[in-house]
């Protein structure tokens, strides 16, 4: 708890400013774009505060914008924090002031981009220590949710950047080992250096036939080769081109750039300069790159829509703000837990002991273990992963609270074993409570049991049984299994 200097100390005064006419007001502050996240957070925060009116205002420029507001006109809301932000700097009339208001800074990474604001235009007492807890709660999660919007962004800005960098790729392959050729258009023929045929798969030669390294191109890309070659033909003069080689798995890649350099009269060319050379490797990486930005924005979708889908039935289930904000940060604690760990193995999958270790680590005791973790390890897919996060978190929370981890002689097994041949194996998961009190199931469930039951829900054949036996709480996990971790 807070004493009541520390409360002061949060609290600043400000000016009263009239609410001015929209035709005062700038354009953009007035349209401010619906956000129904942020609008959530400004009712809470006048809810968690007995406030009548909140506003949450993001860096925009070199100064703030109001981007949402709960209780108050936009004009008005604007005026507010134009009040907030001159208080430090003019001192205005005592006729002029604010009766109350109270702000705390939104955060992201350890930088401000924005506050979170509750007032009033009648005096009141100043917040308790325990409105102040529920704002500070408010305001990191207002930053965990624009940080997360900030990552959905990343995709976009980082295909961008591949743009460029595959040009300064291709700029810096141009002083690489080079298969260089001259071309006779008339005769057909090739003259050419000897890693040339090496590169398309051919017998070793210094001329060849035009119609030869032609075929050599794969069917996927021969017709797209031949037109630009024809454009370089018939005036552009230059040629640039990308393709693979038939018969070649995993493909070849190669690169060609080529010059006209000679024509007659009648403006035909009858020379041809140019080089090949190899970019496998960097083709392979730029797919790699695809693939993984197209994973990421893909999981950062379904995130932001996992997170908006707790924070709407955490609050639903919840009887007071403290309990939504306590519920909700530790299952985003939780799921933010296993994304790290996917992030850090680039989403191929993670082992299962290793996610059921960072998962109940935070509810064991270091010095006296009372979780036991039993099974060969098994690598488990994205989607396994992070259902399986939230389960472990649920079931590891309410054993806490009500159940073995509740007392000291409380134990908790969780052991797994893999079951099934060659036609389908699974994975199956026993979450089993002993030596904590007297079970008795609960007369209604709450969304902690519903979330155990649905958190698999993306896992095709996925299945959860939780039981509320007299002995200890026991939940069963099965899903389908594909290969050992480290394969």
């Amino acid at each position: 708890m807070q004493d009541n200097e520390t409360v002061a100390a949060h609290k600043a005064d400000s000016e009263r400013v009239e609410p001015r006419d929209a035709a005062n007001a700038p354009a953009a502050q007035l349209k401010m774009p619906a956000d129904a996240d942020f609008d959530r957070l400004t009712a809470l925060a006048a809810a968690a505060s007995s406030s009548p009116a909140a506003l949450l205002a993001l860096a925009e420029g070199e100064g703030l914008a109001v981007r949402s507001r709960f209780g108050v006109e936009a004009t008005t809301a604007q005026d507010v924090l134009r009040q907030i932000e001159n208080v430090a700097d003019t001192p205005a009339p005592d006729t002029a002031r604010l009766p109350f208001h109270f702000e705390l800074p939104i955060l992201v990474s350890g930088t401000q981009v924005g506050k979170l604001v509750v007032f009033s235009s009648e005096p009141r007492s100043d917040l308790d220590a325990d409105e102040i807890g529920y704002l500070t709660s408010l305001a990191a999660l207002a930053a965990s949710l624009i940080a997360l919007r900030d990552r959905s962004h990343a995709g976009a800005r980082a295909e961008a950047a591949l743009v460029h960098a595959e040009t300064r790729r291709a700029i810096a392959l141009e002083a690489a080992a080079l298969a260089s050729w001259v071309w006779n258009p008339r005769s057909g023929s090739i003259e050419c250096d000897a890693l040339l045929p090496q590169l398309f798969n051919l017998p070793a030669a210094t001329r060849m036939r035009a119609r030869d390294v032609l075929v050599a191109i794969d069917r996927r890309d021969i017709g797209k080769t031949r037109a630009l070659f024809q454009e370089a033909l018939a005036g552009s003069d230059d040629y640039s081109g990308e393709y693979r080689i038939r018969g070649i798995d995993p493909p070849r890649w190669l690169a060609a750039r080529g010059r006209v350099v000679e024509r007659d009269a009648s403006g035909k060319p009858t020379l041809v300069f140019g080089v090949n050379y190899d970019i496998t490797e960097r083709r392979a990486t730029e797919e790699r790159q695809r693939f993984l930005l197209r994973e990421l924005n893909h999981r950062v979708k379904n995130t932001l829509a996992t997170v908006q889908a707790l924070a709407t039935q955490t609050v639903r289930h919840a009887r007071e703000p403290r309990e939504f904000l306590d519920a909700f940060s530790e299952r985003l604690r939780a799921l933010g837990l296993a994304h790290g760990l996917l992030s850090e193995h680039e989403w191929r999958g993670i082992g299962i002991r290793e996610l059921t270790r960072v998962e109940l680590t935070p509810f064991d005791e270091a010095n006296a273990p009372r979780i036991a973790i039993l099974g060969q390890d098994a690598l488990l897919t994205p989607d396994q992963a992070l259902g399986l996060a939230l389960i472990l978190h649920e079931l590891a929370s309410n054993a806490l609270k009500y159940g073995a981890l509740s007392v000291p002689p409380g134990r908790v097994s969780v052991a797994w074993i893999i079951q099934g041949g060659a036609d389908g194996k699974r994975l199956v998961l026993d979450w089993t409570e002993s030596g904590g009190p007297v079970v008795t199931p609960p007369s209604r469930h709450g969304f902690g049991s519903i979330l155990i039951r649905r958190s698999l829900a993306k896992v095709i054949s996925s299945e959860v049984r939780h039981e509320y036996l007299p002995e200890g709480v026991r939940a069963r996990i099965s899903m389908p299994f594909g290969q050992p971790a480290g394969h």
